[in-house]
């Protein structure tokens, strides 16, 4: 059975880290470079940071903020905002990322999945999707649909269509955010991880709503995610990574802890 991974998530905006609640609502949670390392200290496996108004700002991401965060980890690093090109991924894989997560640029051209994963490989392109329930559908979960800028533009596809054909375009990873269970802490929307990661024969991972311990093992089991990623719950001290892995452990779910 495959080693399901924690992953902790920096949403990132003027260079600090914030968190809402349905993309609003916006806290400051404290400074990028510091948090990385106390979570990856604390047994996260993966550290996500997403620069959150690059793109609705027009700007590209921030390198300085990449590069000190980048200094501190010992875990691989995602970024993700901002990145319109390959030379924008390069850049930002320069600083010190290992992968990079796409959004809005992919779909807005879907060829930059393939033009940055011929260069860099596939297992180094996250496509993020952000969804939110189609609420006049009889499907719901089924036809979540992809919003982009985010979370301000209904692209009218859905979240299944399009992680399909990102991976067939050369995705390695696919890191979906439920808009509707986003900061809440209710828990992960099981049936749309699940929907995806039966569409696609990539890694999933689920993001938005994680609040408990419960949580993250009913979307290893009913949403079938391959990684889960939380992000308040590990800023407020809710939980670490490594207690975190200890109960799942414990549930049967085979998670990694560092040496």
């Amino acid at each position: 059975m495959l080693t399901r991974r924690i992953i902790a998530c920096l949403d990132v905006r003027d260079g600090r880290v914030v968190k809402g609640v349905q993309f609003v609502d916006l806290i400051d949670a404290g400074d990028p470079a510091a948090l990385a390392h106390r979570h990856a200290q604390e047994g996260a496996d993966e550290i996500v940071l997403l620069d959150i108004t690059a793109t609705h700002e027009g700007r590209g991401t921030l390198l300085d903020t990449v590069r000190r965060t980048a200094a501190s980890l010992f875990v691989p690093f995602t970024v993700g905002g901002g990145i319109r090109t390959a030379a924008d991924a390069e850049a930002v894989f320069t600083a010190g990322a290992d992968k990079v997560s796409i959004n809005s640029a992919a779909l807005a051209r879907p060829k930059l999945i393939g033009e940055i994963g011929a260069t860099f490989g596939s297992q180094a392109v996250i496509v993020a999707i952000d969804a939110r329930r189609d609420t006049d559908s009889d499907h719901p979960a089924q036809n979540a649909r992809v919003y982009t800028h985010g979370g301000r533009k209904d692209t009218g596809r859905t979240a299944v269509e399009w992680a399909r054909e990102a991976e067939d375009r050369g995705a390695g990873e696919i890191l979906l955010t439920s808009m509707d269970s986003d900061g809440t802490r209710s828990g992960f929307d099981c049936e749309l991880t699940a929907a995806v990661s039966a569409a696609v024969r990539i890694p999933v991972i689920a993001s938005g709503g994680a609040g408990t311990v419960a949580h993250f093992a009913d979307v290893f089991g009913a949403g079938k995610a391959d990684a889960a990623l939380a992000a308040s719950i590990f800023h407020f001290g809710v939980s670490t990574s490594r207690s975190l892995k200890e109960e799942l452990a414990k549930s049967g779910i085979p998670v990694r802890f560092p040496c």
